[in-house]
């Protein structure tokens, strides 16, 4: 079955924004830069849907990501990072895929993105550094407007910049750390290296805070849902304590991949969104990328 727009989605945004749209279509490339201009018209005309309902999903994708991420490092020093992607719209999981960007015939880096989506959320450079975004700000139609008017780079974007350009580990974090941005975000990096985790908490200029691994004292996992790691999240989400708790109990000389994926992530589903899909992945071990959709689950 061929994927198509999700009308659905589309139908719940604003009427100001379908507005707001029609001079960027009339004019795609003044406010999309390459590639990404070129490969939305691509996507609309496969996807049987018109170029305004494709900017607007590409938008609409990119301010409601709500998410949990986990960095951690076992006793050998080795890094591994996961991920569940959640979103208010279950048919997505009929468009979620793994993708493979090359150049001149050679794998450059993995993602997990949506069909019609020309952003990434989740991502892997091999033998280099992974990548994860999880969303800061809520308000995001002003932050629409914010990325018209001042030409800055939407989050999910600038995580596909990276991935094609960064060198190794370091140079992915400055230029996730440093790149103005059209929103806040948080972007959680794990490199090849023993230390080389780290939480981003982004604000539109720069960063806000630099959250690393310190496994010498004792901080061999980090745990980033939807909110600033310093500060309690609200009553009603219970995903960063059920987190710790998971991790604590694995410990650090049992885990891995497998235990990633097995225990922390499965206990930390979002209980106000729908857990799309989880993704596991290690730098140092590109074969071992993967993703799971997660089933729905029937109250």
């Amino acid at each position: 079955m061929e994927p198509h727009m999700p009308q659905s989605l589309v139908s719940t945004v604003p009427k100001w924004v379908h507005h707001a749209v029609i001079p960027i279509v009339k004019s795609l490339e003044k406010y999309i830069p390459p590639p990404y201009a070129g490969e939305i018209r691509g996507l609309a005309s496969v996807l049987g849907g018109n170029l305004s309902d494709a900017i607007i999903l590409n938008f609409a994708y990119e301010f409601t990501a709500f998410c949990t991420s986990i960095v951690t490092q076992d006793e050998n020093g080795n890094v591994f990072h996961g991920r569940n992607l959640d979103y208010p719209h279950p048919v997505l999981r009929n468009m979620t895929m793994n993708l493979v960007f090359q150049k001149n015939g050679k794998a450059v880096y993995y993602g997990t993105s949506f069909a019609g989506y020309v952003g990434l959320w989740t991502g892997m450079s091999p033998n280099k550094f992974t990548i994860s975004g999880t969303e800061h700000w809520w308000n995001w139609w002003k932050n629409v407007v914010s990325a018209f008017l001042f030409h800055r780079s939407p989050v999910s974007w600038l995580v596909r910049e990276t991935l094609e350009e960064a060198e190794d580990f370091l140079d992915a974090v400055m230029r996730l750390s440093k790149t103005p941005l059209i929103t806040g975000v948080y972007y959680i990096v794990g490199g090849v290296r023993a230390g080389e985790g780290v939480v981003i908490t982004r604000d539109r200029k720069g960063p806000a805070d630099i959250w690393p691994l310190e496994p010498l004292n004792g901080g061999w996992y980090r745990v980033e849902t939807n909110f600033d790691h310093w500060l309690p999240p609200p009553a009603s989400d219970h995903r960063r304590e059920t987190a710790n708790k998971a991790l604590n109990a694995t410990g650090q000389d049992h885990i891995n991949m497998d235990k990633l994926y097995q225990c922390p992530l499965p206990s930390v589903l979002n209980p106000h969104r729908i857990t799309i899909y989880t993704t596991v992945m290690s730098a140092a071990s590109p074969g071992n990328y993967t993703t799971f959709i997660r089933p729905q689950v029937r109250k």
